[in-house]
């Protein structure tokens, strides 16, 4: 049911600022709303995996919760993500926890938004020239 009225809602939207609805704008928009992954941002450092878990359990089965940790100073990076086992849990938890405080902090949570290409690492592409002449 959230899910539809958020898709009435950007039509809505898109019609009276443009008189037309983006057809690609609209079809990301439904792709990131049906799914049950969500990103939580604003993470106070001290969250672990579990602490993320427990913030979450409360709007249905959570199947993951994950704190993204720093590879070099293993501390976190202050953001995470947790997935529900249904888009309405994911929804619900959206509209409840959004703004709400997470261990001292209030927190952003959204729909998870695919990357669009895997992330590269510095060395990805180093031939040794790195594009200038010898």
């Amino acid at each position: 049911m959230a899910f539809l009225n958020k898709l009435g809602s950007l039509m809505r939207q898109s019609i009276s600022q443009k008189g037309q609805v983006p057809v690609v704008s609209m079809l990301n928009s439904i792709r990131c709303m049906s799914s049950s992954k969500l990103f939580i941002g604003g993470l106070p450092w001290s969250t672990d995996d579990q602490t993320l878990r427990d913030a979450f359990s409360g709007y249905g089965e959570v199947t993951e919760a994950r704190v993204i940790m720093d590879r070099e100073t293993g501390k976190s990076r202050g953001f995470g993500f947790v997935s529900f086992d249904s888009t309405e849990s994911a929804s619900e938890a959206v509209s409840a926890m959004d703004g709400q405080e997470v261990g001292g902090r209030n927190v952003r949570v959204t729909f998870a938004e695919e990357r669009s290409r895997p992330p590269r690492s510095y060395n990805d592409d180093y031939q040794g020239s790195r594009g200038f002449d010898n």
